[in-house]
């Protein structure tokens, strides 16, 4: 779906223009603040989707407690370094499983194939794209819409192994089919399937380097 910006451009986007970043449907603070209502944010005035969700996808205010900016805007910076040993890597394994899909699902993509990102970070945040916004998830999802742009983060933990923390994503995080209380380390072991989103699926390995 295209809508069209205050300033006149075609976005892809339909709370921020996905090429100016002008809020759609927002031409003056007045406007914007007359248009919040029951089931937008009452900071950044985000649609909230579902209407049940705990946090604004966008800024992080939880309306349950009324508390503003609670979620990590960003993951946390770190310069790409070796995680493993030489001889091994960890893995994140992204699929499509159809079985996930709920009643009020869109069909999974057809031509989807599996794809793997190598864990060289020690925190990757897992989510959308979104170039206005300027989030860029280290495990983009893009292809579900049920994701949230700022979903949920892989942490490298000391010693060897992973954690996993939904960050008040919009439909939640599932690890083995559980779940997850956001805001709130789990961890992951490899093989373990962390599921998001109207079919998505991740999971981590470690694998011999060529």
């Amino acid at each position: 779906m295209t809508v069209s910006c205050p300033k006149g451009h075609p976005s892809t986007e339909a709370d921020f223009c996905s090429e100016c970043g002008a809020r759609i449907g927002a031409a003056s603070t007045e406007a914007a603040a007359g248009a919040r209502t029951a089931g937008s944010c009452p900071d950044c005035n985000t649609k909230r989707v579902p209407d049940s969700a705990k946090f604004c996808e966008l800024c992080g205010y939880n309306f349950e407690t009324g508390a503003h900016g609670e979620i990590p805007m960003a993951p946390p910076a770190a310069p790409p370094m070796a995680l493993s040993p030489p001889a091994e890597k960890w893995v994140v394994r992204i699929s499509v499983d159809p079985a996930l899909k709920e009643p009020e699902s869109p069909e999974p993509p057809s031509d989807w194939s599996p794809a793997s990102i190598s864990a060289e970070r020690e925190t990757l945040l897992i989510g959308r794209n979104s170039q206005s916004r300027g989030i860029a998830p280290d495990i983009p999802l893009d292809f579900d819409a049920a994701v949230s742009h700022r979903h949920a983060l892989l942490t490298r933990k000391d010693g060897d192994g992973w954690t996993i923390r939904d960050i008040g994503s919009s439909n939640g995080t599932r690890l083995n089919g559980k779940d997850l209380q956001a805001l709130v380390d789990v961890p992951v072991n490899p093989g373990d399937r962390v599921t998001l989103g109207h079919w998505t699926c991740l999971t981590l390995s470690r694998e011999s380097q060529p």
